[in-house]
Parts: C-alpha cells; structure tokens; sequence
C-alpha cells in the first residue's frame, strides 16, 4: 500500500468519519480491552493480596514496587502516544504495534504471577518491581495505539460515545470473566486440607497466569485484525521531518498544554487514585469486612457482567440527551457519592451483623447499580477526551490522538501506582499485617480500615468531579471545530 493516496479517497474517508459505524467493527475494536481488562482486574484485585497475604511481600513494598513502575511509565507512554502518531508504514500509523504488542504482552503477564519460590523480602520486590515495568511497557505498546483508533474511526460527537461504549463494556466484562473464574471455580478448586482458603494457595495464581495471558493474546490479535481494514481510510501521519529530541519534546509540549486536556488530566489523577484504592482494597472488604465465602464474593463479581451492560447502554443515551459533560456530572454525583455508602452504614451501626442473608442482597445489588453508573461516567469522559483531538488539530496543524491517549493511559494505569500505595497506607493505618489471615485480624482493625477508608476516597472522587465541572467542550463548540477544520482543508480553486 502506498502511502499517498487520492484527494478522492481523503474526501471519502472524511465524510465516513460522521455516519455510523458497523456492528462488526465496533465489536473489533472493543474486543481488544479485553486484554487491558483482564491486566487491569489482575492489578486491581489479586495483585496486592497475592503478593502481600500469599507470596508475603510486605503491602507497603508492593505499593511502593508498583508505584516505582509508574516513574517508567512517565517516559514510555508519550513515546509510544508520539510515535503512534507518526509512524509510516503499509499497515498505518496503529497496527503495527498493535501487532508486535501481543506476544510480549502475554508472556510478561504469565511472568508476574510466577515468582521463583524462597525469594527474600529484597528478591521478591526485585522481581516485582522489574514484572511491573515490564507488563506496564509492554501493554502501553498495543493499548495506546488501539484506543487511538476510536477519534480516527469516527468524529460524530455521540457516535465516539457509542464506539467507546463498546470498548469499555469489554474492557470489564473481560477482565471480570477471569476474576469471576477465580472466585467460583478455581480458588475452590484448589482449596485443601492445609489451604482452608484457595485464595491463599499460589498454584491457583500459576494457573491463572497461563489462562489470562492465553486469552489476552488472542483478544490482541483478533482486534488488529477485525480493524485491519479501515487502515487507508485512517488518518496518515504528518509528512518526515528532521527534528531533534528538542523539537520532540516542543511538539507534545504543545499538544499537551491544550487547557481542557489538563483539566482532564488533573481529575483522571484524582479519580484514578480513588478507582485503584477501592478495586484494590474490594476483595479485603468482601473477606475481612463483610465476611463473604468464595461464593459469596463469586457472585458479587457476577454482578459487574449486570453493570457493564447498565454502563454501555445508558452512556449512549446521557450523551445523546444532555451532552457529555453534565451527564458525566450528574451520572458521577450520584455513583461516587452511593459508592462507599454500605461501608459507611456499617461503620454506623445501622446493617444488621454478617452473616445475615439481608447484608448479600444489599452489597450485592448497590453495587450492580453504583458501578454501572461508574462504567457510564468513565465512557462519557473517555469520549470527551476524544473530542479534544480535534481541537488540537485545529490549533497545532497535527492530529495527536496517540499523544492524548498515552497520557490518558498513563492515568488509567496510576490506578494501580498510587492507588495501590493509597490502599496499602489504609492498610497499615489499620493494623492488618500481611498474610494475616480472617481469623487473625480483630474488630478494631475492620472497623479502622473502613474509618479511614470512606473519607479518603469520597476526597478525592469529588476533587476530581470539580476540575471535571471546568471543561468547556460540548457538542456546538466540537461541531464547530469540525467545520473550521473542514473550511482549512478546502483545496483552493
């Protein structure tokens, strides 16, 4: 494939970019979270107890580890976000690292949850700590470039919503199949006469390492190539320049200065550090809090299937009926402030004690609704991101979609950073020592893990609403911006 390409051809992919688009390549496309959705549930919830209560890694050492990776993701995902954005090849300006992304993604997965056995405290957060960089490197190749995909594949203000709808809908519904298999059938599977518990037993970790990383390449593969086709209709990248490292870093300066991009970057670090503390500390919660069995919290996790179809069908509407921005602060007013509400009651006194049948249902259907109305806030945000490349084009000359995503990337994955150091601090503020088991850990403590817990998070979820309540973008100003783009690219007569 060449890379010119007719000024009929350019029109023609233009005009595609305003009309729907097919059920098939909108499946293509959101299939591939499924990968980032079963690393991001991995992180979330089993990578802090696996190596803190399981392996025995010391909680603030995990947290640190992964906070530390985080530093190597401030360098690696603008480079991959710019070079996405300028790359020239037959196969476009994603695919290719989409491609050459999946193979390492998976087996730097299936590493992680394999430390050698008899590491000490030093060797494990070592062997941590290089894993951590290395699936974080290694997932920003192929996550960065297939979300640039969504503002190229369409610029209809409603129709990104809908498109990015489906991306997150798999990112969840993925990534919760492997949290749900754990819970219901291989931590039973390898629970013992010596492991009461198999979510204590490291072989289920083993086994769900080869399994998840199985299922990630496949979902990698599948999407590069369901998307392969609109490559000569996507965006080509800018003409080869000589530029030097200064001139690099000038260009996604510039592009990163964009007002409304800082102000959704600002309150993604907030709500990141919100998402990653509650995901992380979920699973403490439904064992040591709550007291659910493996069922219990197997179906607790079945009910995230339930949210992630509230989230991807209402999005598309909130968006339709009032704009991406008011929905997203109205959906987000009500799901964050609901959020930690079982746990505040509790912590009041005012639910029954466990084990009554009336304490699942509670926990169980609150949380159906406040995380579907979560997942909504999330894709509304997203699409308001995707809305900011034209608005760069329009100011720069230069379509940075690569760029804006790596950033939002890098966001998405400080949800395991300094989310899990948030976590790990409650932990410590709470007196659970690591590989503490149910039986070891007193009332107090539970009592003291949710004190501290409940008003750090609702903190930082409405620190990050307000900076959100000061974007400006909407669906006049986007459609206006279309137009003047639109005006400059006429050829002249």
């Amino acid at each position: 494939m060449s890379d010119t390409i007719s000024s009929e051809t350019v029109a023609a992919a233009d005009s595609s970019k305003t009309k729907p688009l097919s059920l098939p390549l909108k499946l293509a496309y959101g299939f591939g979270s499924v990968s980032y959705g079963i690393k991001n549930g991995g992180f979330d919830y089993f990578l802090l107890i696996f190596y803190s209560q399981v392996i025995g890694l010391d909680a603030r050492l995990v947290g640190l580890a992964i906070t530390l990776a985080l530093i190597f993701d401030a360098i690696s995902d603008p480079v991959v976000g710019y070079w996405s954005d300028n790359v020239r090849s037959r196969w476009g300006r994603r695919h290719p690292f989409m491609y050459a992304a999946a193979l390492p993604v998976a087996c730097s997965y299936f590493i992680l949850w394999n430390p050698p056995a008899n590491l000490s405290q030093q060797g494990l957060f070592w062997f941590l700590l290089i894993n951590a960089v290395l699936i974080r490197t290694c997932i920003t190749v192929y996550e960065t470039p297939s979300s640039a995909l969504a503002p190229d594949l369409t610029q209809d203000y409603d129709e990104r919503s809908r498109l990015i709808s489906f991306r997150y809908f798999f990112g969840w519904t993925g990534g919760n199949a492997m949290t749900v298999m754990m819970f219901l059938f291989m931590f039973p599977a390898f629970t013992t006469a010596a492991i009461s518990d198999g979510q204590f037993n490291r072989e289920a970790y083993r086994v769900y390492g080869l399994i998840a990383s199985g299922l990630m390449f496949i979902a990698m593969i599948a999407s590069a190539i369901g998307t392969h086709s609109k490559i000569p209709m996507l965006k080509k990248a800018p003409p080869k320049r000589d530029m030097g490292l200064l001139d690099v870093f000038k260009e996604v300066w510039e592009t990163l200065s964009e007002p409304d991009f800082v102000k959704l970057f600002i309150s993604a670090i907030f709500g990141a550090i919100a998402s990653g503390m509650a995901a992380a500390l979920s699973f403490y919660f439904l064992t040591y809090f709550w007291g659910f069995d493996s069922l219990e919290k197997g179906a607790v996790l079945l009910g995230t299937f339930a949210s992630a179809i509230i989230g991807f069908a209402l999005a598309p509407v909130i968006s339709a009926r009032l704009g991406k921005k008011k929905g997203a602060m109205i959906i987000g007013a009500i799901a964050f402030a609901g959020s930690p509400l079982p746990i505040l009651l509790r912590l009041l006194g005012w639910l029954p004690e466990n084990g009554h049948p009336g304490i699942f249902w509670f926990v169980l259907i609150s949380g159906i609704i406040d995380l579907g109305l979560i997942i909504c806030f999330q894709i509304l945000v997203a699409s308001m991101g995707a809305d900011l490349v034209e608005r760069s084009e329009l100011k720069t000359g230069r379509r940075s979609e690569g760029i804006f995503t790596a950033s939002m990337t890098f966001v998405r994955k400080s949800v395991q950073g300094f989310g899990l150091m948030a976590a790990s601090v409650v932990l410590t503020l709470a007196g659970i020592a690591s590989g503490a088991n149910v039986e070891q850990v007193s009332e107090a403590q539970i009592w003291r893990m949710g004190a501290f817990y409940v008003p750090t998070i609702l903190s930082l979820w409405f620190i990050m609403m307000y900076v959100i309540s000061t974007y400006q973008i909407n669906r006049e100003s986007h459609e206006a911006t279309l137009r003047q783009l639109a005006d400059r690219n006429q050829p002249a007569e």
